[in-house]
């Protein structure tokens, strides 16, 4: 009889890289919580925008619908959403503007990423796409725009008006707008226009008073009171000079005590002490110095009771406690060098100013030092606030004009708001979409339509109707009315560029580089990897 033939136990085929829903799943999970992220803040775009209260861990409040400080304190724990979050970061370094407007981008380009996965494109092909949508958006962005001159004061006020319209402090456009035009060209180096920087300009936040009474000062601040009781409260052609030594009694670099038995020998301490101090006031006499700004000390007293009193009688004004990471901007300022030691306080190491003052400023008191000689590119803008909330908020929304007039300095075009931009690419990308073939025909299409989202939510968040506002917005421009876009305080569709609704080309250049490069890093995750540490 025969053996009965048996199967040998054959291990199973390995089953990795079999299961194709995975990488499915993980894409529909990044692009769900990158979209919730989108969906969060698209009612704050716009000029009728809402405002989102934001309360941290620790009770404080903050109101604002800036896109970038809601993300960068809102608590995002998915790793996708966090590159929504970085990506309203990289446009608020690189344009300063349009934080919410490139969040809101992203979401509804991830939406049309998803219809397309569904149709089963490849995710790479999605990818390459896009990448060509966007520079073909950046050239109908570039055609639209219009050449603008520095000199042209008014036409750049225009832009800064644009962006603080958005803001809580919209009514305050008309006064802010010019302070931060007057401030950027200020700091602008001629030939050096790309290389703005505004930590030239100090924007120094005050409470009291209404954002009405928000100044430029030509010059500088220090937000402490001057020092001493009886020294002069305002100097007229004054010489000022910036120390990083202390005038009190020294002490040792290791800490320990010294003790004094006998009374003699504490006469003699405080004998020496005060011949210690009187020398430095002496020299800082003979040098003709009037006012003295200290640096902040972190081991002893800047100025001792005794070196004030002698400071006094001398008729110096002296302003404590200047920041470590302020003396860069006062040297620049003041076109000085700090003195580090006493030997180098000489007359050809001061600088001069008109007038040094101690002023009020509703309930703090300030330094100010107007008319200074050689003064370097710098600034300072005293920007008010009946409270907390609103100085803050004001405070923000300077920053963006700020930026604003950056992007014009350094990029000198600006294209018409109002969702005009985006419609017009939207057009001319289903146009293209008609010409080409393959998967790209669709990737154009969706790309386009993905972009009527600014129109329609600037509509939506102004309260008309948003497919009827797009549709007819749609119609106007395929009329040739490239500046037609939505007036959102008459609730029409007007031409806008008659509005002065105006930005600059960098904005929304970056915004669609950005958005679009941010969506292909997302497309291109078909795993998330937990590491060990």
């Amino acid at each position: 009889m025969a053996p009965k033939s048996r199967t040998v136990g054959v291990p199973p085929k390995s089953k990795t890289f079999k299961d194709k829903s995975k990488p499915t799943d993980v894409r529909l999970s990044n692009i769900q919580a990158a979209k919730a992220v989108s969906d969060a803040i698209r009612t704050s775009l716009g000029p009728r925008g809402m405002d989102k209260m934001i309360q941290a861990g620790n009770g404080e409040v903050s109101i604002t619908n800036d896109g970038a400080t809601i993300l960068k304190q809102m608590n995002v724990l998915h790793p996708a959403a966090k590159m929504l979050v970085e990506l309203s970061r990289a446009q608020d370094v690189e344009a300063g503007d349009g934080t919410t407007s490139v969040v809101v981008i992203a979401g509804a380009l991830l939406e049309a990423c998803e219809k397309l996965l569904q149709k089963g494109l490849h995710p790479t092909a999605i990818s390459d796409s896009f990448q060509r949508c966007s520079n073909k958006a950046v050239e109908i962005l570039t055609q639209m725009s219009t050449p603008i001159e520095l000199k042209d004061r008014d036409t750049l006020i225009k832009s800064a008006s644009t962006s603080l319209n958005s803001k809580v402090v919209s009514q305050q456009s008309s006064l802010l707008a010019p302070i931060a035009v007057d401030a950027v060209l200020k700091v602008t180096e001629p030939g050096k226009e790309a290389s703005v920087d505004l930590k030239n300009i100090k924007v120094i936040q005050s409470l009291g008073g209404t954002v009405e009474d928000t100044e430029l000062v030509q010059g500088l601040v220090f937000t402490s009171r001057s020092a001493g009781t009886n020294a002069p409260k305002r100097i007229e052609k004054a010489k000022i000079g910036l120390i990083q030594f202390c005038i009190s009694a020294p002490k040792t670099d290791m800490d320990h005590n010294v003790i004094v038995s006998d009374y003699a020998a504490m006469d003699r301490v405080l004998k020496e002490e005060r011949s210690y101090i009187l020398n430095i006031v002496k020299q800082i006499k003979k040098a003709g110095c009037n006012v003295l700004l200290v640096q902040k000390s972190i081991l002893r007293d800047a100025v001792s009771d005794l070196a004030q009193h002698f400071l006094d009688k001398i008729k110096c004004l002296v302003v404590k406690d200047v920041e470590r990471e302020d003396i860069e901007f006062v040297c620049k300022s003041l076109h000085c060098r700090p003195i580090a030691s006493l030997d180098h306080f000489t007359a050809e190491n001061l600088s001069s100013a008109d007038l040094v003052e101690e002023v009020a400023s509703g309930t703090n008191k300030f330094v100010k030092i107007t008319g200074i000689q050689n003064q370097g590119r710098t600034v300072s803008i005293i920007c008010r606030g009946s409270n907390k909330l609103v100085l803050e908020e004001a405070a923000r929304s300077l920053h963006d004009a700020l930026c604003v007039v950056r992007c014009l300095v350094k990029k000198r075009a600006q294209i018409v708001g109002g969702g005009a931009p985006e419609i017009e690419m939207a057009l001319q990308l289903a146009a293209l979409a008609q010409t080409v073939e393959g998967v790209d025909a669709y990737c154009y299409r969706a790309f386009a339509d993905a972009l009527e989202v600014i129109p329609s939510t600037l509509a939506e968040n102004a309260g008309l109707n948003p497919i009827a506002t797009v549709t007819e917005l749609r119609n106007r421009h395929a009329q040739g009315e490239k500046t037609a876009g939505i007036n959102v305080r008459k609730g029409a569709i007007t031409d806008i560029l008659a509005e002065n609704v105006v930005q600059p080309l960098l904005v929304s250049t970056s915004a669609i580089t950005l958005a679009t490069e941010t969506i292909r890093s997302i497309l291109k995750i078909d795993d998330i990897i937990n590491t060990m540490s």
